[in-house]
């Protein structure tokens, strides 16, 4: 998810925020950038192999990242979705359950700028 807002972004600089909560029963991490935005009727098709937004050529992808993703996180029973407007950046937010093993500290929201 990370190196996709950096490649996708639109503009030679960019902002990326990183953010981790923990729930009653899982964990729920969020990546936001600032980039160009995905238009809802496409908020599906990128999670699926083989497919990319623009020209396969032009991003230099596969179209098989997020569909990687997605399926680690579905098999370990979390989920994935975004939530985004064109023009407006992307957030993806994906749920990890928690493990027998307590996360002994809070982890604090990052940002990275590239």
């Amino acid at each position: 998810m990370l190196s996709n807002a950096v490649k996708h972004h639109h503009s030679g600089q960019g902002h990326l925020s990183i953010g981790v909560q923990e729930l009653k029963k899982e964990y729920e991490f969020s990546v936001t950038d600032d980039g160009p935005g995905i238009a809802p009727e496409y908020h599906e098709k990128i999670f699926q192999i083989f497919q990319t937004l623009r020209d396969r050529n032009t991003a230099e992808s596969t179209g098989i990242g997020l569909s990687i993703v997605r399926k680690i996180i579905e098999e370990h029973k979390g989920s994935i979705r975004v939530q985004s407007v064109p023009g407006q950046g992307a957030t993806f937010v994906f749920t990890w359950p928690k493990t027998l093993a307590p996360v002994s500290q809070v982890i604090t929201p990052a940002t990275v700028l590239f």
